[in-house]
């Protein structure tokens, strides 16, 4: 499908509603006063370790399935980043959050948790590569919008500061507009956009799902 409009624009448009809401949700708005609880900043912290490492896998899908070296390349190269990320990140937080990384295992993946991970396995698994590409743009790319606003906003406690220099930096920027570069290289069909709009709105609103979990500690109810 040919258009003079790149295909991550008009993705994007599908998944703008829910990006406007995300950085109106009090998850975000206490990251960026200092106000938000550690409760749920912890909630957040160890549900967001189990999605990375499904995330990683879901890229390392998409770099079996890729149709040129440069993407085979480029997604193993980020699925391992996401483990990096994901240990790193964690492992410099979890102390001042009072937690151990055994304390992962133990709480597990919540239900939005393990609704978005198997969405995405599922999706760049059994879609077409440009569907599972679609499928995971919104977490490159949200992440990066809500990391360049936080940024520009701070954040009075040093926890969340910390948080949000690892998405709102050069380093990730860069990793995005990879990603987004690729995306724009796709030639899909017209029924073939249709279902990667459908991918990318769905992961958008996971993505709001996910910051509004951790706001309630959203949990199994038994």
């Amino acid at each position: 499908m040919s258009s003079a409009e790149p295909l991550s624009a008009r993705l994007w448009r599908a998944g703008e509603h829910a990006y406007a809401r995300i950085l109106q949700h009090p998850f975000l708005i206490g990251l960026a006063d200092g106000s938000l609880p550690r409760e749920q900043f912890a909630h957040y912290i160890v549900q967001d370790a189990h999605y990375l490492r499904a995330y990683s896998r879901a890229l390392s899908t998409l770099s079996a399935r890729a149709p040129t070296e440069d993407a085979v390349r480029m997604f193993a190269l980020h699925s391992a980043e996401a483990i990096d990320v994901e240990r790193a990140l964690h492992e410099s937080l979890l102390g001042d959050l009072g937690l151990t990384p055994a304390d992962l295992d133990r709480i597990g993946p919540g239900p939005t948790t393990t609704a978005y991970m198997s969405y995405l396995l599922a999706t760049t698994a059994s879609g077409s590569f440009a569907e599972g590409v679609a499928a995971v743009l919104p977490c490159y790319w949200i992440y990066r919008e809500v990391g360049r606003v936080l940024v520009r906003d701070g954040s009075p406690d040093e926890l969340y500061a910390r948080w949000i220099a690892t998405y709102g930096g050069d380093e990730f920027d860069a990793v995005v507009d990879q990603a987004l570069a690729l995306t724009d290289t796709l030639q899909v069909s017209p029924a073939e956009f249709a279902a990667c709009e459908r991918h990318f709105a769905m992961a958008a609103r996971y993505e709001w799902m996910f910051w509004d979990a951790a706001w309630q500690r959203l949990q199994w109810p038994f």
